[in-house]
């Protein structure tokens, strides 16, 4: 169940975007829904407060330094997915998700392309589009 701050707070945000789904992150609540025609996903805290925005990009539009960091650093991997994120205070990261077999996992970077962190390798199973 999504708090009625939470839901409010989006609607206030994203005026006549409709939420697709709704997902309990920790203590936070993720919503994903199209911003524009592009796949993006939302977080708020408990009480309504915006946190991130998280929109998916072509992988072609990231970072020089993005592309070249996952080609180097993960040889015989393929760059799927990528995403920027946009937290409150408008500061911008970048997202790029690594997979090969059923093995995937995201690489996360600052606006400048910088390497900040990995996460832990999951088993792929949803379809790619």
């Amino acid at each position: 169940d999504v708090p009625e701050s939470v839901k409010s707070a989006f609607a206030k945000k994203y005026p006549g975007a409709k939420v697709e789904k709704w997902e309990k992150e920790g203590a936070d609540y993720e919503a994903e829904f199209d911003l524009n025609k592009v796949e993006s996903s939302a977080v708020f805290d408990s009480g309504g407060n915006f946190k991130e925005l998280e929109q998916e990009i072509r992988t072609s539009t990231l970072p020089k330094a993005v592309t070249d960091y996952c080609a180097k650093t993960y040889a015989g991997y393929k760059l799927t997915e990528a995403a920027k994120i946009t937290d409150s205070t408008g500061k911008v990261m970048y997202e790029a998700e690594m997979s090969k077999d059923k093995e995937e996992f995201d690489v996360l970077f600052d606006e400048k392309g910088n390497f900040i962190k990995k996460s832990e390798p999951e088993a792929g199973d949803e379809g790619k589009d």
